[in-house]
């Protein structure tokens, strides 16, 4: 059990973590649970997660508050996020506060755990670049070994969607991918996201790293086609 991926589930309905909980330790993870955000700190301090299952609607916290305040203070644990409305805004909401992905209520288990091993697929393995690549562009460094963007010796804390998304147009530096592409090799061919979402990660991505997305300078917009990382732009 000491090589299970360690999941918190975060939700205020007792009988469904109970349930999740039952049904995620059965499919090989080590599985904690929690009310709310408050108790979900707790067990972070105690142990750190490898992904988080957050419900959006919760009484004294919601889903939404929790994974921004997570994002800000730089952690970039994958998080799913359970919603209880089909809203697509809620989705986008999610996906602006630093959600990796969402599932809508009601679900099956098995649809969770295919979710959560896509999540930290992607986390292990973003991208196509190779274990030891390092590719820079401008004032960044993107190690592959790390997992990790830097600019001036700083690191700069990315979620797992944000850095799958820089690992795949790093690993085509200088030559557009589509939406679909960026869907195929950053999320996985199961994912069930929209050209929509993609543009919203694409923005956040750009204001994690101060690529101004009015205008940017790194992430470019290729219009009719996708996206491109300008590697070979000067500082």
């Amino acid at each position: 059990m000491s090589s299970a991926h360690r999941i918190i589930v975060v939700d205020d309905d007792a009988e469904l973590r109970g349930q999740l909980q039952r049904f995620l330790t059965e499919h090989g993870f080590a599985v904690r649970i929690a009310s709310g955000g408050a108790e979900m700190e707790r067990l972070m301090q105690r142990e750190p997660a490898d992904a988080i299952v957050l419900d959006l609607m919760m009484p004294d916290r919601d889903g939404l508050s929790i994974c921004r305040d997570l994002r800000a203070h730089g952690e970039t644990v994958p998080i799913l996020m359970l919603t209880a409305r089909g809203d697509p805004m809620d989705r986008i909401l999610g996906l602006e506060m630093g959600a990796d992905d969402y599932l809508a209520k009601p679900f099956t288990p098995r649809e969770l755990v295919a979710r959560l091993n896509a999540i930290l697929r992607r986390t292990s393995a973003a991208g196509s670049l190779q274990p030891d690549s390092i590719v820079r562009f401008g004032p960044f460094e993107l190690n592959a070994s790390k997992m990790e963007l830097q600019r001036g010796g700083e690191v700069i804390s990315l979620s797992s969607r944000e850095y799958g998304l820089l690992a795949a147009l790093a690993a085509s530096a200088g030559r557009p991918l589509s939406r679909a592409q960026l869907i195929d090799r950053a999320l996985g061919r199961d994912a069930e996201v929209t050209d929509r979402a993609i543009d919203v990660q694409v923005n956040r991505l750009r204001k994690t790293i101060g690529d101004d997305p009015a205008d940017p300078r790194w992430i470019k917009t290729v219009w009719g086609v996708g996206y491109v990382l300008a590697s070979d732009d000067p500082c």
